[in-house]
Parts: structure tokens; C-alpha cells; sequence
């Protein structure tokens, strides 16, 4: 567990991560910050104060004991919501203060921050940092279902080519996995503890199941994912800024509930977190690696990652991507769907600053998912990292693949 003070780079990441996540918010119009493009989250004007809130609740309230200048918002803005299926919130417009009172207190909490950064506990302004990314990609969700005419368009990244595909499932040998993260490094509570679990031998396909290979189920009467809408005889994917021809060999997003369905449909299942990591780190010679495709730090020619892109790559692209077995993008262009329900490790600890951060989704409900999507954020691509949400939840960034025994 990091204790020291913050390093100046880390505060500097900070510093890039606010802008990132201003420049998200530039893509609602002045009209809709009252918006609930999510039925099942808030309006996006808690967004708005959500990320400085967290910030001074975390670091001033909890850490420094600095009094509140505005106890009220840091009360209003600092959970979000996960309500169990069927239950939605029932807010309206006028219960949220306006968008220049949220900011003016944004602006004050970034000040105030600013100038006691330094005395901060290194591993408290990691979570601030992390904290904030995961949201860049929690509000690019947000973004992606709120209606065209609410957002200002932004031009996106060239579509990359895929190779020629050849579809298989790739034999993996039995051996080890290690599974949590190092306890000198910086994790999360549920990443903890670090410890190895012997996989026996299973396959694995090659790619993610595509578009066209789910359109192939949907033809033999499953319903169609989130982000599909058909017009007439043809369906299209409802990207984040335009509608478009659906592409077949893009990945499928879907929920963990439809992966399984497919999984059955063909005979086979979803692979165990265990199974995922034995893929996606191991490697014939034993060694395991600290990415898929060695341990250098993750670029562009790796993955879809690191807000890359606003949509999915074909399956077959970033071939320097490959694990040591072959099997293609087990990082970048969606995170991935795993059989197994989201639950500590042997040794897990809750943060004293943060106790419900993971403990309150050990309830059997929640799945993890491996990998990273467009929008995952570099620093998050560790192999430890676990992200989980609901098995019916349907507006995540969510591929998945096959496994056989």
C-alpha cells in the first residue's frame, strides 16, 4: 500500500485527467444537462459535480479534515446509483441545482485541492486519478445513448482494417495463473490479494464473436443487442455520433446474460476469470506477461484502448496485439464478459476510505469482465484490474468470446 506523498507526475495525471473529462462534458449541448440518457442513472448534471465531489470528500473531508464550503453539494453529488432491475429513480429536473452553480463549486474544489496536493497520501490521489478515468468511460455510456440532436459532434479516428480472419478456437495448455495485484503496487480493494490458481487445459477462441456471427442468433429469434436498431430489412449500429450499416466483423456488444444465451446456442460457455488470464497472460515457455503482448507499455498498435476511438475495430485488427497463444485482443475493443460472479479474493480488505467500493457488489448479480474497451484509460489496462456490472446491464462496452473444455 502506497503511503508517501504524491509524485509531481502523478499530480500532473491528475491535472490531464480533469481536462480529459471536461472535454467530454463539452459534448452536451448547453439544453440537455438534465437528460437521463440512462433510465437506470442519474441526470448528467450529477456528473457534472460528481468528479469534484469525489475528489474533496476523499481528500479534504476524509484525509486533511478540512471544513466544507458547500457541505450540500458534497452530500448531492457524491454517490451514483446501480438500482436493482425494475426499480428507477424519480428525480426531476427541478431537484438539481443549475449548471453555473455546479460549476462555480467545481472550480472551488479544484482550487482548494490544488494547493495541498502535495501533502496527500500517494495511494489517495491514485484513486482520485483512477476514480475519474473510470468515469470517462462510464460517461462516454452516458453519452453514447443521450439523443443526437442533445450532443455536439466530434470527429472520430479512421475505422482500422482487419487482417484476413481465420476463426478457431486455440488450444491452452494446462498451468498456473496469477490472478490480484502485487502488494507494493497500486490496486484497488478487490484486486487483492495476489495468489495463483492452477487452470487445467481448455480452448479459447481465436477473435470475439462478431456482429455477423450474433446476427446469426438474432436470426433464429434471440432479441437484438443495445446498440443494433433495424431499419426495414436492415439492421445498423447506433454509433456514438451517427447511425451506420452494421459491421459485421466489429465485436458484439452485449450483456453477460446474452454472451451466455450464444455461448449455449453453440455449444460451449463463457470463459472463467481464471481461464481469461491463463489466455490472455500466459504463455508456452511458463513465463507469464504483464500485457497480452509482452510487457512493453501499451501504443496504438497494440489495441483499441486508451480513448483511441469512439467505436469498436474490426475483431482481426491489431494483430501486434496477440497473446502468447495467438488469441486476439484480449485487451482493447470491449471489455469481456466472463462466467464468473464478481467476489473477493482470499484476503481481501475493504479501503477504510472507501468501504463500499467493491463490498457493495459482492451480491451474485455481478460479473467480471476482463480486458478494457475504446475507452479504458492506459493505466487501467493492468492485468489485476477486474470491472463488473450486472448480467442484464446493456449499455456497457461488453464483448465477449467462447470456451470449450
Amino acid at each position: 500500500m502506497l503511503l508517501t506523498s504524491a509524485r509531481p507526475e502523478l499530480i500532473q495525471q491528475v491535472r490531464e485527467a480533469r481536462s480529459a473529462t471536461d472535454r467530454l462534458f463539452e459534448i452536451i449541448r448547453p439544453d440537455s444537462w438534465y437528460e437521463r440518457p440512462i433510465s437506470e442513472r442519474h441526470r448528467l448534471i450529477f456528473y457534472l459535480g460528481h468528479l469534484e465531489a469525489f475528489d474533496w470528500n476523499l481528500i479534504a473531508g476524509k484525509t486533511l479534515g478540512e471544513r466544507p464550503f458547500h457541505p450540500a453539494f458534497d452530500k448531492l453529488f457524491e454517490f451514483g446509483i446501480d438500482p436493482p432491475e425494475g426499480s428507477l429513480p424519480s428525480d426531476q429536473p427541478s431537484d438539481w441545482p443549475s449548471v453555473d452553480e455546479v460549476r462555480d463549486y467545481n472550480r472551488q474544489v479544484r482550487e482548494k485541492l490544488d494547493g495541498w496536493m502535495d501533502h496527500v497520501p500517494e495511494q489517495l490521489v491514485h484513486v482520485a486519478l483512477e476514480h475519474r478515468l473510470m468515469h470517462a468511460e462510464t460517461l462516454a455510456y452516458l453519452l453514447h445513448g443521450l439523443d443526437y440532436a442533445h450532443k455536439h459532434a466530434q470527429s472520430s479516428a479512421a475505422f482500422p482494417l482487419g487482417a484476413p480472419m481465420s476463426p478457431a478456437m486455440i488450444d491452452i495448455p494446462s498451468g498456473i495463473a496469477t490472478l490480484g495485484q502485487s502488494p507494493d503496487a497500486f490496486g484497488w480493494d478487490n484486486e487483492f490479494a495476489r495468489h495463483e490458481v492452477h487452470v487445467p487445459a481448455f480452448s479459447i477462441a481465436r477473435y470475439k464473436v462478431t456482429n455477423g456471427e450474433y446476427l446469426e442468433f438474432v436470426r433464429a429469434g434471440a432479441s437484438a443487442p443495445h446498440f443494433w436498431s433495424k431499419r426495414g430489412e436492415n439492421w445498423q449500429w447506433r454509433g456514438m455520433f451517427e447511425e451506420i450499416p452494421l459491421p459485421l466483423d466489429w465485436p458484439v456488444y452485449v450483456t453477460q446474460a446474452e454472451a451466455a444465451a450464444y455461448a449455449q446456442w453453440k455449444g460451449l460457455h463463457l470463459p472463467t476469470e481464471e481461464q481469461f488470464h491463463r489466455a490472455a497472460f500466459g504463455s508456452p515457455a511458463g513465463r507469464e506477461r504483464f500485457y497480452p503482448w509482452g510487457d512493453s507499455a501499451p501504443d496504438e498498435a497494440r489495441g483499441n484502448f486508451d480513448f483511441a476511438r469512439w467505436e469498436p475495430a474490426p475483431v482481426s485488427a491489431y494483430p501486434l496485439g496477440d497473446s502468447a497463444f495467438g488469441v486476439a485482443q484480449l485487451v482493447g475493443n470491449g471489455w469481456e464478459w466472463t462466467s464468473t460472479v464478481f467476489a473477493p479474493f482470499r484476503g481481501f480488505e475493504t479501503f477504510p476510505f472507501y468501504p463500499g467500493y467493491s463490498s457493495n457488489f459482492f451480491d451474485g448479480n455481478h460479473y467480471v469482465m476482463k480486458g478494457a474497451s475504446p475507452r479504458t484509460a492506459a493505466c487501467l489496462l493492468r492485468r489485476s484490474f477486474r470491472n463488473w456490472f450486472r448480467s442484464r446491464y446493456p449499455y456497457v462496452y461488453a464483448t465477449f468470446r467462447l470456451s470449450g473444455n
